[in-house]
């Protein structure tokens, strides 16, 4: 893997788990049962996974 692809698909991973912690650090789930806003950290994770698996699906150009 060329370091171009590496440092976009980092990039995009650490802003999705930048937003995923924001998400559960500043959202209303107190029981726990909705995954993406019941803590920071596992906000952190779902927005992670969420960042790579949209840079992994998304066409690349040329």
């Amino acid at each position: 893997m060329p370091s171009a692809v590496i440092l976009r698909l980092s990039l995009v991973v650490f802003g999705g788990a930048a937003l995923g912690a924001l998400l559960g650090w500043f959202g209303q789930c107190s029981s726990g049962t909705c995954p993406l806003a019941a803590t920071w950290w596992r906000g952190a994770l779902y927005g992670g996974f969420l960042g790579l698996i949209a840079t992994l699906s998304a066409p690349r150009a040329g």
